[in-house]
């Protein structure tokens, strides 16, 4: 299973994302993808098997990954002040992997039905949701 983590400005959320993920299922290997040098620095730190950089590596991976997961923004041209192009927001969108969204708000989405949670929390269960898509149960 090819697993993406995306993220962009200075890539806390895809740092924690990457480590409960490796946490959680460390047999898996993860492609953290950064919009910039700092973000996939703080995805291989983190524990991410591979990782690239930049706009034109994000649309390459989507085009054959089976999960996506990262902040709601990634599917937002322009959001994470202007990190994520409008080429990478549709390389998401019409990739055909399964995308798990973290709802951020800083990022100028606001999702309807969607309570306040803590980030650890909203990762966790994004967490799950990819292992529950990878045939395996939390640890």
């Amino acid at each position: 299973m090819k697993i993406l983590v995306i993220d962009g400005q200075g890539g806390g959320v895809g740092k924690a994302i990457v480590s409960a993920l490796k946490q959680s299922m460390p047999d898996q290997p993860v492609i953290g993808l950064g919009t910039n040098v700092q973000a996939t620095t703080a995805m291989l730190k983190a524990g991410a098997d591979y990782a690239a950089t930049g706009e034109n590596a994000i649309r390459y991976q989507c085009r054959s990954a089976d999960v996506i997961i990262g902040v709601s923004g990634i599917l937002h041209a322009n959001s994470m002040m202007g990190e994520v192009s409008p080429a990478i927001a549709a390389a998401v969108s019409l990739s055909e992997a399964e995308k798990i969204l973290i709802p951020l708000e800083r990022c100028g989405l606001r999702i309807a039905g969607v309570g306040v949670q803590s980030l650890d929390a909203l990762i966790r269960e994004g967490v799950r949701m990819v292992g529950e898509l990878a045939g395996q149960t939390e640890r």
